[in-house]
């Protein structure tokens, strides 16, 4: 692996923005989901209270697991998201008032656990791409075929994506991670279940779920003394499996990134190429 020298180092600053930073519309490439093969769904539904007529952490996790599986659970996650591909268009709002404007890929190969997994992030700007790579639990960027040692805060804007992500809550078994229920809230009227998850590396990242629905409507965390929102809309069934179309992000109380997808596929084969050996 080599860092960038001199002439790349603007390169890096913007990629470094585009990925900490905000982003805004987008609609891309729609298709329709490809059929997938039928996968036997377990008959549980969402839990019912406890004797005292609340809801225990494990029982609203596993609620909201079962509802993302389209009524399927963990069973129809793994057997369908084994492989993911999104695409779609982003924009980020910059200090200045500016705005970046890029399309993107993700690319996922599951592993037993988030930690485990494969996962390039690309962007393309109007006159460069650039890509994260996460592969055997290292991180590192490419640029024009060439690897590099991408800057601290550009990392954690990757990793955040998975470990401060509705992953992070689906996964929770998976990654050993720990969940506590908090007090409900409501926020315009609506009232939501909160779960707090802690995973092994001490990420804490609160869920706000719709005690209606059992889906993850809002998230939220502390990072570098900064606080991060990001709210879910658009959900839709994609391939048997419950996802959103649009998400927004605040850092302190601005609104700095909104995002659509414009596709999700899952189940295909990913090209082993595009993880490279950094």
């Amino acid at each position: 692996m080599t860092r960038l020298t001199k002439p790349f180092v603007s390169f890096r600053s913007v990629f470094a923005a585009v990925m900490l930073l905000p982003a805004l519309s987008a609609v891309a490439f729609a298709q329709q989901p490809e059929a997938t093969p039928a996968v036997t769904a377990p008959t549980q539904q969402p839990s019912e209270r406890n004797a005292n007529g609340v809801f225990t952490a494990e029982q609203i996790a596993e609620s909201v697991i079962f509802i993302y599986g389209n009524g399927g659970g963990r069973i129809v996650l793994d057997q369908i998201r084994k492989t993911t591909l999104e695409r779609g268009r982003i924009e980020t709002t910059k200090p200045d008032g500016g705005v970046d404007r890029a399309t993107f890929q993700r690319w996922v190969i599951r592993g037993e656990n988030s930690m485990k997994d494969r996962v390039r992030y690309e962007l393309d700007l109007p006159d460069a791409r650039y890509s994260m790579v996460s592969k055997d639990e290292k991180i590192y960027g490419i640029f024009n075929d060439s690897t590099f040692s991408p800057r601290e805060d550009a990392t954690i804007a990757f990793q955040n994506q998975t470990f401060r992500g509705i992953d992070a809550l689906l996964r929770y078994k998976e990654n050993e991670s720990t969940i506590e229920v908090r007090e409900k809230e409501k926020v315009m009227g609506v009232g939501f279940h909160t779960l707090e998850v802690t995973d092994k590396q001490g990420r804490k990242t609160r869920f706000y779920v719709s005690e209606k629905s059992f889906r993850i409507m809002m998230l939220d965390y502390t990072d570098g003394g900064s606080k991060y929102k990001r709210k879910f809309y658009d959900y839709r069934v994609a391939q048997g499996t419950l996802v959103p179309y649009r998400t927004v992000l605040w850092v302190d109380d601005k609104q700095t990134e909104e995002m659509f997808f414009g596709t999700y596929t899952f189940g295909q084969r990913v090209d082993e190429s595009l993880f490279p050996d950094a």
